[in-house]
């Protein structure tokens, strides 16, 4: 996981069950301040501010929380990072994500980011993995 984040030079992380490689970096300059994920030809987009709103989320809640990544459109267990980046309860009301049609899979990209800035700590299994705040 090298890279200092920006887009000259990129994180390269990995999903949380460590199945897929990918880039992110983050852009102040950017309306909204937002986070850009590469994964293969794809780019997705999520808000800045949810690096910080995702690990107050965590501490509030204490201990592990479920990522539940899904898709745009396609449902989300109750409880889960998935479910929080997408609620009308949220701090941004709503969607973290920035491009319609590819605003889900929050939690499968974002949570490995604050993995990378020691923020979170992040289960690796092949499925069903968890997150909290460190």
């Amino acid at each position: 996981m090298d890279g200092t984040g920006s887009k000259d030079n990129p994180w390269k992380l990995q999903t949380p069950s460590q199945t897929s490689v990918y880039e992110a970096w983050r852009d102040d300059a950017a309306t909204p301040p937002a986070i850009f994920v590469q994964v293969g030809a794809t780019r997705l987009s999520y808000r800045l501010r949810a690096i910080d709103d995702l690990q107050a989320m965590l501490k509030s809640r204490g201990d592990w929380v479920e990522l539940g990544n899904a898709d745009e459109g396609k449902p989300v267990k109750d409880g889960t990072v998935e479910a929080w980046a997408r609620a009308e309860g949220n701090p941004v009301g709503g969607y973290y994500g920035l491009r319609k049609g590819y605003r889900g899979r929050f939690a499968n990209y974002v949570t490995p980011i604050l993995e990378r800035l020691g923020l979170a700590e992040l289960e690796h299994g092949p499925r069903n993995n968890r997150v909290r705040a460190k």
